[in-house]
């Protein structure tokens, strides 16, 4: 240490910082004002100044930094918590609105069909191997649900209820062979036999099938249900006319129908549980354009017969246990 103090080095310091502090006493003796020595003085300390400043505001924002974590980490937890939160509300909110137009569709129908009683049912399960779009229901025996019972849409028939668990069911569609409803044309009145085909199921569509060649069903014309059997009310609507051809057998033509309901990409259904007529069974033997029998199995059976371009149905009791089935018609 004492060496250094004797050294040059020290000497050479010792001189440059007398000079300083001479340039500040005399820069202070001036009152501020701008003297060439200050200018000078000036000049060389603004660097040290403005480094020092830098360096200070620096550590200052990193110890700023590190005294905030803790508060910031708090604030990040309350906003993954709100939204979290809204996240709910919004489930809740699409839920309930997806309720709320249930109800109101079947407001709609029941208004529109007194005697419908009726049961709200979300599609929860389908087959992809199922090329007839069959699906599982999340209503069984325990909501009233009971065998053959008509599933619709608000836009239109879907198919019928086959089989029954307590909290769930099986839907089979109007695209399936399994299905035969009797039908007729708006326009026409011609009668006929509406089922599932495999190659026009696979486009969508069904047939209307046991239609003469002469029949005044047309493209465009409108198809619902004749009620004759019991198993379907009368006036559901199945869909519209495509096209008509003839069978291969050339006896008879039929028609191609393409379905009201989006069948495939149904999301919610109604299950008809009840209503007026239902459980009757007839067979209907026609002499004119169509036939149509039925399937029950929630009543007796009845006969009726008829000629030309009508249909009748039959009698409704649900007190008998009887159950029969024909293949020309639901």
């Amino acid at each position: 240490m004492r060496e250094f103090l004797h050294s040059k080095r020290f000497k050479i310091l010792l001189a440059v910082f007398a000079v300083l502090v001479g340039f500040m006493l005399y820069a202070a003796s001036t009152e501020g004002s701008a003297t060439l020595p200050g200018k000078i003085l000036s000049a060389i300390t603004a660097p040290l100044q403005k480094l020092s400043s830098s360096i200070s505001g620096t550590a200052t924002g990193f110890l700023g930094n590190f005294t905030n974590a803790g508060k910031t980490a708090e604030e990040n937890k309350k906003l993954r918590e709100e939204i979290a939160k809204l996240r709910e509300e919004l489930v809740d909110f699409e839920t309930y609105k997806a309720e709320n137009k249930q109800l109101k569709e079947m407001i709609g129908l029941k208004e529109a069909n007194e005697d419908f009683e009726m049961a709200n049912a979300s599609v929860i399960a389908r087959d992809p191997a199922d090329r007839f779009s069959s699906f599982q229901i999340d209503k069984g025996s325990i909501h009233g649900v009971s065998f053959h019972d008509p599933v619709i849409s608000s836009d239109g028939l879907v198919g019928y209820v086959t089989q029954v668990n307590a909290t769930s069911s099986r839907v089979t569609t109007i695209l399936s062979p399994e299905i035969n409803v009797g039908a007729y044309g708006v326009h026409s009145n011609d009668t006929g036999v509406l089922t599932g085909d495999a190659a026009l199921s696979q486009k969508g569509y069904c047939k209307l099938q046991y239609l003469l060649r002469e029949t005044g069903i047309a493209k465009g014309d409108t198809i619902v249900t004749t009620g004759v059997s019991g198993i379907f009310p009368k006036g559901l609507v199945i869909g519209t006319v495509e096209e008509v051809k003839p069978e291969s057998h050339g006896a008879s033509v039929y028609a191609v129908v393409n379905p009201a309901a989006d069948i495939e990409n149904l999301k919610d259904v109604f299950i008809i549980t009840d209503f007026l007529g239902q459980g009757g069974d007839a067979a209907d033997t026609t002499s004119g354009n169509g036939s149509s029998g039925g399937n029950s199995s929630k009543g007796t059976s009845s006969q009726n017969a008829s000629s030309g371009n009508t249909s009748s149905g039959g009698s409704s009791s649900k007190a008998s246990s009887g159950q029969t089935s024909s293949k020309r018609g639901n």
